[in-house]
């Protein structure tokens, strides 16, 4: 069954978007699912990119053979790409789609979730994969997520059944309505409250703080490790995050550091609200005046996590040493 365009009696056949989860099990499986859907594409001329974690991209690449060369398959590595799992939809899945002529179907294989995602980075994982189906609705566009069932944990595989309206079996080749799916209740399920470090103190900001605030970040980014070029990433996002609290978090708010795994970790809390689930996922149009700093903060942390409700907003940015 051709997964490129909306399948009679499922549910993706009201919407162009199509969103399957390919269930693998081994490498067979892997290309048995994918090359097809890359060449079924390719076949109509359509565009196709193809952002998977490196060693499934060379899988892909050998598969392909001549057809990987001829130019019409954009490779992304998704561990360099998609290493914060906030930034793959503006700046991986949106920008590839975005960039092609108005109505065209773009295809893409989009693997986000690998074994060896950390605890810290599959909630921001699952809530970008659910977050997809927002952000290309109406969209004239496929996007085929595979998931290793013999090396990802059985809440992952689960979680791929809610996050995706259609799911594929790689050994049957057969396309289904997902009976679980349920997006918006996954992005609240993983809404979840990020704890202080413990001993961490925080500085209290306001308006006429905001430039000690980003010193005080840059200082401490120092003392813990970062290199230059990392402390220009942590100033400008502790600017973004900081202004964002003055203007739309109530005034004021708290920032904290410090190191964790190998990594100097940044947290700004303020009283404010993030009503809108793609705040910071969704590309800027060119003539949007503002509204860009925590789209910023995703293309330039390694990881962001964000936690919010009516009490208040907790973002957490993460920087390797």
């Amino acid at each position: 069954m051709s997964l490129t365009e909306p399948q009679p009696g499922t549910l993706t056949a009201v919407d162009p978007f199509v969103h399957p989860a390919l269930f693998y099990a081994d490498e067979h499986e892997y290309l048995a699912g994918t090359l097809p859907f890359i060449r079924d594409a390719l076949a109509v001329g359509g565009p196709v990119a193809v952002a998977v974690p490196t060693e499934n991209l060379a899988l892909i690449r050998d598969g392909l053979g001549a057809d990987a060369n001829a130019g019409a398959v954009r490779f992304v590595d998704m561990r360099e790409a998609g290493r914060n799992p906030g930034r793959i939809i503006p700046g991986v899945l949106r920008a590839f789609a975005d960039a092609q002529p108005p109505g065209t179907r773009v295809s893409i294989v989009g693997e986000p979730v690998w074994a060896g995602r950390g605890p810290d980075e599959y909630p921001a994982c699952v809530q970008h994969e659910a977050l997809i189906n927002d952000a290309f609705r109406g969209r004239s566009a496929t996007i085929l997520c595979p998931y290793d069932t013999r090396r990802l944990a059985p809440h992952v595989i689960a979680d791929a059944h809610a996050t995706h309206p259609t799911v594929v079996r790689a050994g049957s080749g057969r396309a289904e309505d997902s009976r679980a799916y349920a997006p918006a209740d996954v992005v609240a399920r993983y809404n979840r409250p990020l704890p202080p470090a413990a001993d961490v103190p925080a500085y209290r900001f306001e308006k006429e703080s905001l430039s000690e605030a980003r010193h005080f970040a840059v200082d401490e980014g120092t003392r813990l490790g970062l290199t230059s070029a990392r402390r220009e990433d942590l100033a400008l996002v502790t600017a973004e995050l900081t202004t964002n609290s003055v203007v739309h978090g109530g005034g004021s708010g708290t920032l904290a550091l410090w190191a964790e795994d190998g990594h100097v970790v940044c947290e700004v809390r303020d009283k404010g609200h993030l009503t809108d689930p793609l705040a910071g996922r969704r590309p800027a149009a060119r003539e949007q005046r503002g509204g860009r700093g925590l789209l910023m903060v995703n293309l330039i942390a390694d990881l962001v996590r964000v936690h919010t409700g009516p009490g208040g907003t907790t973002v957490r940015c993460w920087f390797a040493r």
